[in-house]
């Protein structure tokens, strides 16, 4: 076989992977739950690509996720439950159904009535699905357990929200934030380790909740610092092989004045211009 631009190709690529006898012996193992972690995996190699601005990773990565599709319709297909083209068909019904501002008679909306509608969409088709419990849908329903915690946090905070249960000053959040640490400062000084260590959590689900209202995605906010981290820390190993030293033989007071300096010299505009 050679490579393609068609998605018939790919499809064809897949079946002789996962055909017992003549197909790939690591293929033919797996099953829903072993490729899970990989897809989930693979839709992060696609938010780092992002990140980094590499658009020619972001092809590639691109490619990877959608192999993960390719693969889960493909054992579905062996299984005589769906194929790829009732993954596809799923899929456009559902765009056309929940865009009637595009495809429909709803016109004019602003983003926010846009995000509105859809939700609103969205409970219907689980009510009309059975999906949820007859009688009562929680205002919670519909956030995936299997989130990234700081990104379910968000969602059922802001579920929460649409129904009034909400702050309404980014300040009072912060007062939140401030209650949370006085909790977890006075749990240490009683030397209770693991209450303080469980009122953590409080403690993130206020930080999210924050960001919320400041309207930035806290896994975006922790993700970006966690890429300054990983620079200034750099930074701190390189000044310390310029001095024949490793950050294992250097003192914390040494690795914290190069952080200092690492952290003014981003601060620092650059004379050239490239900052």
């Amino acid at each position: 076989m050679t490579p393609s631009r068609d998605i018939a190709r790919l499809l064809e690529i897949m079946a002789a992977l996962r055909t017992p006898g003549s197909g790939c012996p690591w293929d033919l193992q797996q099953t829903f739950e072993t490729i899970a972690p990989y897809t989930i995996e693979e839709a992060y190699e696609v938010a780092d690509a992002i990140v980094r601005g590499n658009l020619d990773d972001l092809r590639d990565e691109l490619g990877d996720l959608l192999l993960q599709v390719v693969f889960h319709a493909r054992m579905a297909q062996e299984q005589g439950v769906f194929d790829f083209a009732d993954v596809v068909e799923s899929l456009t019904a559902k765009l056309l159904r929940r865009h009637p501002h595009v495809f429909g008679e709803m016109r004019g909306l602003t983003p926010k009535a846009v995000e509105g509608l859809w939700e609103s969409i969205k409970t219907a088709e689980r009510a009309k699905t059975g999906s949820q419990p007859s009688g009562h849908e929680s205002a919670l329903a519909g956030v995936p357990a299997a989130l990234p915690a700081l990104t379910r946090a968000l969602k059922l905070q802001g579920k929460a929200g649409t129904v009034g249960f909400d702050w309404n000053d980014p300040r009072a959040v912060l007062a939140k934030i401030r209650e949370e640490a006085d909790e977890i400062e006075r749990e240490l000084a009683a030397g209770d380790h693991a209450t303080a260590g469980a009122e953590v959590g409080d403690l993130l689900f206020a930080v999210v909740n924050l960001a919320r209202h400041l309207n930035v995605d806290p896994e975006a906010m922790l993700r970006a610092t966690n890429q300054k981290f990983e620079r200034r820390f750099a930074a701190i190993e390189r000044a310390l092989a310029d001095r024949g030293k490793r950050p294992q033989t250097a003192s914390l007071e040494e690795m914290d004045e190069l952080w200092n300096e690492a952290k003014a010299a981003e601060r620092t505009p650059d004379p050239g211009g490239s900052r």
